[in-house]
């Protein structure tokens, strides 16, 4: 059974919607004009879905479409000189879409490391980071004090730095 196309197209953007975001936002100068050009671009993206080939990358066919977006917004655009040809453009589309790309892997990449702490660990991120307690809220919790939930937070990130690294490594050693 063919999964639905509008579940497989809403997961699809959500998992890549801050890539996209940030991809647009990076070419364009104005916060309207990039949030117009953004809201377009997934209406467009929606409309065209039955286009897209399943198992193909979503974020590269969701990039190319925004480049075209931008590229007509500055096209019809009168009031601002364009500081950069369409073909400096492109250069400067790619290198956000690298940066882009690195962020992606290191939010995969994060995701798979806190998955791999114990369930004590990732508790004590989750008060941390995810409900943002302060250490002595914290340590209360955990009838703990607050230099030992320090010394555990300390290493905590220090584990997770690595194991993002070391990640990241590996998958782009992968992709090549």
């Amino acid at each position: 059974m063919s999964p639905d196309p509008s579940t497989e197209f809403v997961t699809l953007l959500a998992r890549h919607d801050r890539a996209l975001t940030l991809y647009v936002y990076g070419l364009v100068q104005r916060q309207a004009d990039a949030e117009d050009i953004l809201q377009q671009t997934k209406l467009i993206l929606w409309k065209c879905f039955h286009n897209f080939k399943p198992g193909t990358n979503f974020i590269a066919w969701a990039r190319k479409i925004a480049f075209h977006q931008i590229l007509g917004y500055r096209r019809k655009s009168k009031r601002d000189p364009l500081p950069l040809s369409d073909e400096m453009l492109e250069k400067v589309a790619d290198r956000v879409a690298d940066l882009t790309d690195e962020d992606q892997l290191r939010q995969e990449a994060l995701e798979s490391c806190l998955h791999r702490l114990s369930a004590d660990h990732r508790r004590l991120i989750a008060l941390r980071y995810e409900e943002e307690l302060e250490v002595a809220e914290i340590a209360g919790k955990l009838s703990s004090t607050a230099g030992a939930v320090y010394r555990a937070l300390s290493r905590l990130r220090l584990t997770l730095v690595d194991c993002v690294r070391s990640r990241v490594d590996h998958l782009q050693q992968n992709a090549l």
